[in-house]
């Protein structure tokens, strides 16, 4: 290797580790200020002691976050409504993409188009026709009682179940598959879900991690407006909702980096768990970041 090319690579990982160091930096900040009593935690953070767990260290921030929300509670309602609509928008986007590559039907052009179309709308946008939706929906009625959409959690799953970008991934992805398998499927007798669910899908792995990444960030981290719109019930929040417990009376930064701390976790999780499909994905597909 010449002197110059080693150079090259050296000014590569340095750029490489300072961009690593400014996305990595705020976590690691969070989790040292989550150890720290608030006076502490103000005081180091003006130093290079924000950022080095020193001092008086203790897991006090976490047991006094539990004690004033009910956090394990706003957990399992985020994780639960992620999960649903994860495994929901899968399924639908999955085969509305299978529809639109493999199956001829007069206008899919048009549609799949108009489809892609309304993901440049924002939330806002349809946040109050949405709601005013919702709110007129009957769910269940029984002997004249009817129970809304209002404070549910299907009022926080079923909205957001596809979307646009679900739907194009999927075809993106479908676009690649040899069509000689679904051919070859449909000479054997097979009917269209028998190819989907035995062909198609057994195929689609690094698309179905890409989907399942992105609608889980999408999912878990913009449950704060439209549930602060549909819910007024405490045991249905979901975990960002939480955060507004930490602001009322006397804010505790000590405990608001210990909540964010576990907030972060289960992304965390979730991504280093799907992250080589995730990536295997962005290099077929060609989707860039």
């Amino acid at each position: 290797m010449t002197l110059e090319r080693k150079v090259q690579l050296l000014g590569r990982y340095i750029l490489l580790g300072f961009i690593a160091c400014v996305f990595i930096f705020p976590i690691i900040f969070m989790i040292v200020s989550s150890l720290k009593p608030d006076l502490q935690l103000l005081s180091d953070s003006s130093s290079i002691r924000a950022f080095i767990p020193v001092g008086d260290i203790s897991l006090d921030n976490y047991r006094e976050a539990f004690d004033r929300a009910p956090v394990a509670l706003f957990i399992f309602n985020s994780v639960f409504i992620t999960a649903t609509t994860l495994v929901l928008s899968i399924f639908f986007a999955s085969v509305a993409a299978f529809a639109f590559v493999f199956i001829d039907w007069w206008g899919k052009t048009v549609v799949l188009s108009l489809i892609i179309a309304t993901y440049i709308l924002p939330f806002e946008t349809v946040a109050v026709p949405l709601l005013l939706l919702v709110n007129n929906l009957p769910w269940l009625s029984v002997e004249g009682v009817t129970w809304g959409w209002l404070n549910s959690y299907q009022v926080q799953i079923i909205p957001w179940i596809i979307r646009a970008l679900e739907i194009f991934l999927f075809v993106q992805y479908f676009r690649d598959l040899p069509r000689e398998l679904v051919e070859s499927g449909r000479v054997e007798g097979a009917n269209w879900f028998q190819i989907y669910r035995r062909v198609v899908m057994p195929l689609s792995g690094p698309v179905i991690a890409t989907v399942a990444i992105l609608k889980f960030l999408e999912m878990y981290n913009n449950q704060f407006i439209w549930p602060i719109m549909v819910v007024q019930e405490e045991g249905l929040r979901p975990i960002m909702v939480g955060l507004l417990y930490f602001f009322q009376l006397n804010t505790a930064w000590g405990e608001i980096m210990a909540y964010l701390t576990i907030v972060t976790v289960p992304v965390l999780i979730f991504y280093l768990v799907l992250q080589r499909a995730f990536i295997a994905s962005i290099a077929s597909t060609g989707v860039k970041g």
